[in-house]
């Protein structure tokens, strides 16, 4: 269902996002490219609404990569023509979270 919420995609995903948001902060990211594996994408846009939210006073604008993912080694290519300059990219994995008993 692609209309979960935040919450619902972390509790079943361990995306991460706050720490992304620090990160975005601490480096000063203006542009940043967020690169998604296929079972993500449906929520690629609801991700952005999360991370702009986060990152408000930043004015950090967000790319989202619709190439292929698959794996930490398919970095997206033809990035570096991008104008302006893509500060950062943060990719994220989909495996679900073992669950703790």
């Amino acid at each position: 269902m692609i209309n979960k919420t935040i919450e619902e995609l972390e509790g079943r995903y361990e995306l991460e996002l706050n720490k992304v948001a620090n990160e975005i902060k601490k480096s000063k990211a203006k542009l940043v490219l967020l690169q998604f594996p296929d079972g993500l994408k449906p929520y690629a846009t609801k991700i952005v609404d999360f991370l702009e939210k986060q990152t408000e006073k930043e004015k950090t604008e967000f790319l989202i990569w619709l190439g292929s993912c698959y794996g930490a080694c398919d970095f997206p290519t033809g990035i570096e023509r991008i104008n302006p300059k893509i500060d950062l990219v943060v990719q994220f994995g989909h495996n679900e979270m073992i669950p703790n008993f």
